[in-house]
């Protein structure tokens, strides 16, 4: 068993180590080319795609097709007029999903495939496209690192310190591996992330993700809310998982399973950033 978990580890490591540089480069240079909605409209399609593959296996039949491209929209949709395509997109994607189901030769199960083709749609879709449009405001770029960074923190530090400590378990029959022990190292992970974005300086150099005005405290906020909504989506996915009957939404992340795994606290983080964000900053 410890030799299969290091193998894992193993794994995880050495995608994180070509993964998170790729991710870094396109939140960065995000001109003349918007990289970072690139990547997040290629990530948000496979990780959709997934999604309907894990309803197809348990025998649902979803719209892949029009769930697909209305993902895309939405992950497209706050570099137009957000406001306003929001609600259009939310209209016609019912609407025209509906009208589908009755031109669809498939009518057994029509109804279930279609709450499944919207709840697609809108977990990854209009989830992904929180961090699209935080990308668009004032310090974007940095306030995306911090969403990302902190969710990572939080992650990595549940992990190492819910193995080494992990005693009480947090939700048994959703996710047996997870840990009080582990939730409350994830937020101190979070925490200590998000405060080297207070620092104007790092080691003497000119600190490239220092956020001006942005005091320790409003991190130490940030971060314990971005930690918990991450860690509460991290267990969404598990109990999805669990209700398909599956371990792993996909295999093309050696050692993180599918793109739609890896997915699962940041869209939430993200959503969380942002409004914080808007209301607060």
């Amino acid at each position: 068993m410890r030799l299969v978990e290091h193998y894992t580890l193993k794994k995880r490591i050495i995608t994180a180590l070509w993964g998170i540089p790729l991710l870094i480069v396109a939140v960065w240079f995000d001109k003349p080319l918007p990289w970072f909605t690139i990547l997040l409209a290629i990530w948000g399609l496979l990780a959709v795609f997934e999604f309907y593959r894990m309803g197809v296996a348990s025998k649902l039949a979803p719209l892949t097709y029009f769930g697909l491209v209305w993902s895309l929209l939405f992950i497209l949709s706050p570099h137009f007029d957000y406001d306003f395509l929001i609600p259009l997109l939310l209209t016609s994607g019912v609407m025209l999903s509906l009208i589908w189901l009755v031109l669809r030769r498939q009518k057994e199960g029509a109804f279930i495939g279609w709450v499944w083709t919207i709840a697609g749609i809108l977990y990854v879709g209009w989830l992904l496209s929180y961090f699209v449009a935080l990308r668009g405001l004032e310090d974007g770029r940095n306030w995306v690192f911090l969403a990302l960074f902190v969710t990572f923190g939080s992650d990595t530090a549940a992990f190492f310190i819910g193995r080494a400590l992990g005693r009480h378990h947090l939700v048994p029959s959703i996710s047996p591996g997870k840990t009080w022990e582990g939730a409350i190292g994830g937020i101190f992970g979070a925490i200590i992330v998000s405060l080297l974005f207070t620092l104007p300086t790092l080691f003497a150099f000119p600190n490239p993700l220092y956020l001006q005005d942005f005091s320790y405290w409003q991190a130490i906020l940030l971060s314990l809310l971005a930690s918990i909504f991450g860690q509460l989506g991290d267990l969404v996915e598990s109990l999805l998982k669990r209700n398909m009957g599956v371990k792993n939404s996909g295999k093309l992340l050696p050692g993180h399973g599918g793109f739609l795994d890896r997915i699962d606290s940041i869209v939430f983080a993200g959503v969380v950033v942002y409004y914080y964000v808007i209301w607060a900053v």
